[in-house]
């Protein structure tokens, strides 16, 4: 078994684990390559069905091409797709850079709380018709308490301090001191009442890893990863007020692999072009702790 493979059944495993042992469970799906390779692997862990519920937080300021892909893959794979949005915010335009709201007070805003009570259901959530393509409501009020997320611990500073199997509070507040331990590959599933959980399969990834397994697998991707035409491309998917492509000329997944195999990227970090990033002195932990995917 090589590298590759020994990540795939490893991640698979941690995903059947999560569906053995927590009832309430969702998947987040950002659109982006790691929660994509995280979508294929639940699709191969439960031979070609995905057992429980995805679930994407429209900002409302995603490239557009992003939402097409989400509605095509969603429709093309049956698979059951709930959107949450905070439509308070986005109304009275608290947001950046439409309204007066700074960077990471909008991502607060638009992602933190909105995962945050439409997990709970106190939310409107919106699920994708098969039938007519489009959002409907969602009747179902119950909330989600195990969110499986596309998480690498490579990507950025504070998702290093995460588990494969990561406790959050009744808020989906994060204590970062308080992580159980996992050794050898022995993890706790056992949580007082009330925890939420965060499910990380990705963990042991890396960026090489993943656009690794997207050529392998034969992945169907966002067109926005790769160059078309302009020697540019996106590293990192996030809403477009605040992402900025890379300087690249990459228009296949084995260009792009020959490129971090080259060092070109080895002193930018991955998620370089997100500003939020930076106005949070470079990291996310701030707005992990609050909730944050």
């Amino acid at each position: 078994m090589d590298h590759i493979e020994s990540l795939e059944s490893h991640s698979m495993h941690i995903l059947r684990e999560a569906y053995r042992e927590f009832k309430s469970l969702v998947m987040l799906w950002s659109i982006g390559k790691d929660s994509t390779v995280l979508l294929w692997l639940a699709r191969k862990a439960f031979f070609g069905h995905v057992p429980f519920p995805l679930m994407h937080i429209d900002t409302a300021y995603k490239i557009p091409e992003m939402i097409e892909y989400r509605n095509d893959i969603a429709l093309k794979w049956h698979l059951n797709m709930i959107v949450g949005q905070n439509r308070k915010v986005l109304d009275e335009k608290k947001t950046f850079p439409d309204g007066n709201a700074d960077r990471l007070t909008c991502c607060r805003n638009l992602k933190s709380e909105a995962l945050k009570h439409t997990l709970s259901g106190e939310w409107p959530r919106f699920r994708l018709s098969h039938e007519t393509g489009k959002l409907e409501p969602d009747e179902n009020k119950e909330p989600y308490t195990g969110v499986i997320v596309g998480v690498r611990a490579d990507e950025e500073g504070s998702r290093s301090k995460e588990r494969h199997f990561s406790p959050r509070d009744k808020q989906n507040d994060w204590n970062v001191d308080d992580q159980p331990p996992e050794l050898w590959n022995q993890y706790k599933t056992d949580f007082a009442p009330g925890t939420h959980i965060r499910v990380h399969p990705l963990l042991d990834w890396t960026e090489l890893n993943i656009w690794e397994y997207i050529e392998k697998e034969n992945i169907p991707i966002t067109s926005l990863y790769f160059d078309r035409g302009d020697g540019r491309r996106y590293r990192s998917l996030g809403c477009y007020p605040c992402t900025n492509p890379v300087e690249s000329e990459a228009m296949t997944t084995r260009e792009i692999i020959g490129e971090l195999k080259s060092g070109k990227f080895a002193n930018i970090a991955e998620r370089s072009g997100r500003a939020q990033d930076k106005d949070d002195g470079g990291g996310l932990e701030t707005l992990r702790r609050e909730g944050y995917m």
